[in-house]
């Protein structure tokens, strides 16, 4: 969290047009860590705020739309805990909603410990092919490529629009994005601009990430398969 918040709070972007939200839905030692960081980033004058549910239903896409009721902003930037954006990050994503038509701007995914392991090697390979081909692919022959849950930036009248954050797949990002592309908004994904962030150094992790993401979109493929095909 200390690396995470104090990236974030280095973005270069007009303070008093930046929200900062820390959505924690956590229940163990961290808890005031965070507090205590979030403290130290509000005296210089940043605009944060530390949200606490107290009822954890719905998990990340719970926390979202708890989030999203008290957002101020236009647009909605989505960091996991160890996406760590650059400075400009926001300076190179929201030009591109000069298209009202653009609903989500998304970035490649970049791996901080790509090296690390062979577990970890091959995550990265895995991961860049998807980034690399095949949202490429798909963006340029304006075929339908989903947000990826992190290191994006959506439009708020985007979600909401789409029927907002809903908790009844693991995979809510995949999810909102088809229901948005059939509302008619449209993608831009942002291939030169890199996020960097960890990939799961057990195998254990690695087996549960792929367990969600596989789970998650077998479950939006029978929530949306008729929509789709209608």
């Amino acid at each position: 969290m200390e690396q995470l918040l104090t990236n974030i709070s280095k973005l270069n972007y007009p303070k008093e047009k930046l929200e900062i939200q820390v959505l924690d839905d956590s229940d163990d030692e961290s808890v005031p860590l965070t507090a205590a960081l979030i403290s130290k980033i509000k005296e210089k004058g940043i605009d944060i705020i530390h949200l606490r549910r107290k009822i954890r239903t719905g998990f990340k896409a719970g926390a979202l739309k708890e989030g999203l009721k008290s957002a101020k902003g236009t647009f909605i930037a989505i960091f996991d805990a160890d996406f760590l954006p650059e400075k400009d990050w926001l300076l190179n994503t929201t030009p591109h909603f000069q298209d009202e038509k653009i609903g989500v701007v998304q970035t490649r995914w970049g791996h901080q410990n790509r090296n690390y392991s062979i577990l970890t090697s091959v995550q990265a390979f895995a991961l860049d092919a998807h980034f690399t081909l095949e949202q490429i692919g798909r963006n340029s022959q304006n075929h339908f490529i989903n947000f990826n849950g992190t290191a994006g930036i959506l439009r708020k009248e985007c979600i909401i629009d789409s029927g907002n954050w809903q908790a009844d797949t693991l995979t809510e990002d995949l999810d909102l994005s088809y229901r948005a592309q059939l509302r008619g908004w449209k993608f831009k994904y942002l291939e030169d601009i890199i996020t960097p962030a960890e990939l799961p150094v057990l195998i254990s992790a690695a087996r549960s990430q792929q367990y969600r993401w596989n789970k998650g979109g077998a479950e939006t493929f029978q929530k949306m398969i008729k929509k789709v095909l209608l």
